[in-house]
């Protein structure tokens, strides 16, 4: 995929829902210890490409280590269809679970090992 088109994702029992902004150009598959347990393939987005259409008060977070990242989890059903965070730079990044878009073949995508877990 090359061309930035807005999809739709979300949790499993549909509470959370959500557009993003995306080309799927770069999809990373990380290793380190909560990617690996979730099987997330994640793509990073800014925050302006990210729209939360539901669920607000359905979100629980969840963070660990240095807490830098908000993975935000379903009250219901638990799956974490996003995260939220700041690069290094300061800019609102959100990391998508590219698992939970919907309309998306993942063998047509270019997935990238990430070493997560040596940071």
């Amino acid at each position: 995929m090359s061309e930035a088109r807005t999809l739709n994702g979300g949790c499993h029992c549909g509470k959370v829902r959500y557009e993003v902004e995306t080309d799927l150009a770069s999809v990373m598959s990380c290793n380190c210890s909560i990617c690996q347990k979730r099987g997330a393939l994640l793509t990073f987005v800014p925050g302006a490409s990210f729209k939360l259409s539901s669920g607000a008060d359905s979100l629980t977070d969840y963070q660990f280590n240095k807490k830098a990242i908000h993975h935000l989890f379903c009250k219901n059903c638990g799956v974490g269809s996003f995260a939220r965070g700041t690069s290094p730079d300061g800019v609102e990044m959100v990391a998508i679970n590219v698992r939970c878009l919907h309309d998306i073949d993942l063998d047509e995508l270019t997935i990238t090992p990430f070493d997560g877990r040596s940071l």
